[in-house]
């Protein structure tokens, strides 16, 4: 079973668990039950929405890629093409880069 589906699962069993026991306590009881899970479970959603915003790596580091030459209409790489989220780029000692479409640092994109 995948994560997205255990996620799923527990929630709807959270779900069934807390309408019987809300069924169960009475009015009075179950709205102040339901005021302190409501409360914890805010503090937790800031919490995670802090964690889920702070940098996931230390970093690409790009270093000594060597030469790309590229002809007419071509494309050569020996660096790092793509997208990355993993915190600070670093580049440093790369290559020439010759003719078309010649990287040797990094292109994000």
């Amino acid at each position: 079973m995948t994560t997205r589906r255990w996620v799923l699962v527990g929630t709807a069993v959270l779900v069934a668990v807390l309408a019987i026991l809300f069924a169960v306590l009475g009015w009075d009881t179950a709205n102040r039950l339901a005021s302190l899970l409501s409360a914890l479970a805010g503090v937790a959603a800031v919490g995670v929405a802090v964690w889920a915003a702070l940098p996931t790596g230390t970093g690409v580091r790009v270093s000594r890629t060597g030469r790309a030459t590229a002809g007419n209409g071509g494309s050569a790489n020996t660096g790092l093409t793509g997208r990355t989220q993993a915190g600070p780029v670093r580049v440093d000692k790369t290559g020439d880069a010759d003719g078309g479409d010649a990287n040797t640092g990094v292109r994000l994109g």
